[in-house]
């Protein structure tokens, strides 16, 4: 009888042994899906969206003058944040190959900073629908009869030294397009020179002249449109790969901004244009 006993509770020990180690793996399997699916509204109730940049005008910087964060990048990020119920987004300057190493070991919760969707980026990190594309532009005076690559034939043009730019005009030049080009050493030399007739055009990228000619009255230039860049870029935000929840909401609200106009207008006020617009995915 006693030995009957005995085998009658080791078996109800036995018994719930299993049950508990069952529940405590149904718990933390639980447990890890609601910590995976509330990435939003954890961010939510801190009430503040924090995003890595490189400070880097006129994508995404800490204006020197206001203190405040501005660039394309981040007009459309604070608009997304707003209508997501959050009152605060604050940037954290992070070295721009860093970015998406701080956007993995959870230090900031989002890439904002001009930055190109490639395959090789892809593969690390989830990024949004394209927010904008961005190239290169052909800049011009504001009375230049330019109104395209075909008219460069018997034209002097300027590049950037280093810059993937100056590579594409000397190729036109190859291709016997452009008659000479010329290099300059930074940006506003090479404004400059297009400002003051000493070439009659330029080939540089189109966010950063844009900027620039929204900012110095002084400039008597335009990009050329309309104009299809042919080293575009798509640029959008990085998410984390397991951060599905935040990147639909932010879909969800990039979407509305386009159709609106509000990414347009945005644009615009950085010195681009309709040739940078990227459509709603239907």
């Amino acid at each position: 009888m006693k030995k009957f006993f005995s085998l009658c509770l080791a078996m109800l020990f036995f018994a719930a042994l299993l049950v508990g180690c069952s529940g405590q793996k149904t718990s933390s399997s639980d447990s890890e899906n609601k910590q995976s699916a509330s990435t939003l509204e954890e961010i939510k109730k801190r009430g503040v969206l924090i995003v890595g940049s490189s400070n880097d005008a006129p994508f995404a910087f800490i204006d020197k003058d206001t203190k405040e964060f501005s660039g394309i990048d981040a007009e459309i990020i604070k608009e997304i944040a707003k209508r997501l119920g959050i009152p605060k987004v604050e940037m954290k300057e992070v070295k721009f190959e860093n970015l998406l190493l701080e956007l993995n070991n959870k230090n900031i919760d989002m890439v904002t900073d001009g930055m190109y969707v490639k395959p090789e980026r892809e593969k690390i990190a989830s990024f949004t629908h394209i927010w904008y594309k961005e190239g290169e532009a052909l800049v011009v005076t504001k009375d230049s009869p330019i109104k395209g690559i075909e008219d460069l034939k018997d034209k002097v043009v300027g590049g950037q030294k280093g810059t993937a730019f100056l590579e594409f005009a000397q190729k036109l030049q190859q291709e016997g397009k452009i008659k000479e080009v010329k290099v300059f050493g930074s940006q506003s030399e090479l404004l400059l020179a297009v400002n003051t007739n000493k070439i009659d055009a330029c080939i540089t990228d189109s966010a950063v002249a844009g900027y620039s000619i929204t900012k110095d009255p002084s400039l008597n230039l335009k990009l050329v449109s309309p104009y299809e860049a042919q080293a575009a870029g798509n640029i959008a935000a990085a998410v984390r790969k397991e951060d599905k929840d935040l990147l639909d909401a932010v879909n969800k609200e990039l979407d509305k901004l386009k159709e609106e106009g509000f990414v347009l207008n945005v644009l615009k006020k950085y010195g681009l244009n309709e040739d940078n617009v990227v459509p709603v995915d239907k």
